[in-house]
């Protein structure tokens, strides 16, 4: 159970790193547009459509790698103050109630919706240069699909948490500014208090 967790993992992680780069071509977009429209007067006709479509990519295809290092917004008033077994009783009923259904729903409704615009090669409306967008519907129904998998994992690890008491460990990874610094602090007090205890220690002794 624990490999095929660390393999769902693997996997929402890579995809997730991989679909990130999005970020730096809806940069590139945004500031050529800025530069043409304001210093060239001659704005583009597709810098609109390259924006939302590569925001709305990377927010989809993101939400398995967030699901995964547990990056989701949450309610933790009193979750963080319950036993590990409660917390992951209270996750696999949820998973079960809310999560799956929704997931499901997600992929059919998306395989649906790409399925349409295939048909008829839908274009951009939103400009001139009338862009492809029918290729960009087929996300919804992945990022439906990679949820799932990646909601199986979590499931898995529920199960594991509810035997052992005890969270499995995630994979290593980025963490966040705030969690680093916390972390480095941590450090520095374990560090102190090693190098401080050997002075305690001879002087009990009266060495």
């Amino acid at each position: 159970m624990q490999t095929y967790i660390d393999t769902i993992d693997r996997l929402s992680t890579w995809v997730g790193h991989a679909f990130a780069w999005c970020i730096m071509v809806m940069i590139f977009g945004v500031g050529y547009e800025v530069f043409v429209r304001y210093v060239l007067r001659d704005p583009t006709s597709w810098a609109f459509d390259v924006s939302y479509m590569m925001y709305g990519t990377l927010f989809m295809m993101g939400g398995a790698y967030a699901l995964a290092r547990d990056s989701h917004v949450r309610g933790d008033v009193f979750y963080r103050l319950w036993s590990p077994r409660t917390q992951a009783r209270l996750e696999l009923f949820l998973y079960m109630i809310f999560f799956f259904p929704g997931v499901i729903a997600l992929m059919i409704a998306g395989w649906k919706y790409f399925g349409r615009s295939f048909r008829y090669m839908e274009v951009s409306s939103m400009s001139p240069a009338n862009i492809p967008i029918w290729q960009f519907k087929l996300i919804i129904p992945a990022a439906g699909a990679l949820l799932f998998l990646q909601g199986t994992a979590q499931v898995c690890r529920c199960l594991l948490c509810i035997k052992t008491g005890q969270w499995p460990e995630k994979l290593a990874d980025v963490e966040e500014l705030e969690t680093v610094l916390k972390h480095q602090a941590e450090d520095h007090v374990k560090l102190q208090q090693d190098y401080e205890t050997p002075k305690s220690d001879k002087g009990a002794d009266g060495k």
